[in-house]
């Protein structure tokens, strides 16, 4: 019988979950101002308002960062899609708020894990020592203990992706265009995009919400 019902309604993909504008709020209203929250805090920001793949996340080094009036512009030096190594730049702008500003996430874990070169985000031991560089799987990590930590609904489904699709379903609910986004996020393929913004869009204009029920 299950299996049947399998074949005629088909099983939906599992796929990481998009962590979304509202998450990333939650979990930054509670992150401690420890060395660890820091991290976490530029981590998380950076990570989704730069759309980021985790290789690309951690890959980050201070000399990545340039300053603007208007923000940060960080360098990727490699991405997925950029076999040739030519890179791209992803703006990072100052955020409405202290608690969810990427640059002044930057800053404030800059200033007090004391980096003045080298990798962006490193592992720190349980004597708040800094170490190498953080993995890309470490992200994942991070993103699911932190989700837990503020009560959201299953963290596990989260991943490294779930910045960068959250991002885009995010900036596709708010009535970002399809163009804007995948200049942020560096898509080539716009039905891959697409994905994210029928998603995100899913409710605008939606005729059962016309019915009056």
């Amino acid at each position: 019988m299950a299996s049947g019902i399998r074949r005629t309604l088909g099983t939906a993909p599992k796929q990481a979950a998009p962590l979304l504008i509202g998450d990333v709020r939650r979990i930054a209203a509670r992150l401690p101002d420890d060395l660890r929250g820091r991290r976490d805090r530029a981590l998380l920001l950076v990570g989704f308002c730069g759309a980021m793949r985790r290789s690309e996340l951690t890959a980050l080094d201070l000399t990545d960062l340039r300053r603007r009036p208007e923000g940060i512009v960080a360098r990727l030096r490699r991405t997925k899609t950029d076999q040739e190594g030519q890179g791209r730049d992803v703006a990072l702008p100052f955020g409405a708020s202290s608690d969810t500003c990427p640059v002044t996430a930057i800053d404030q874990w800059i200033e007090l894990a004391g980096i003045n070169a080298g990798p962006l985000f490193r592992s720190i031991d349980r004597h708040d020592r800094l170490g190498d560089r953080l993995t890309a799987q470490s992200v994942t990590t991070v993103l699911r203990t932190r989700a837990t930590e503020a009560g959201l609904p299953e963290p596990g489904r989260l991943s490294g992706h779930s910045l960068r699709s959250g991002f885009a379903t995010s900036a596709a609910a708010s009535g970002a265009t399809e163009a804007s986004i995948a200049a942020q996020t560096g898509h080539r393929s716009m039905e891959t995009l697409r994905r994210y913004v029928r998603h995100g869009t899913v409710f605008a204009g939606n005729a059962a919400g016309q019915l009056g029920l």
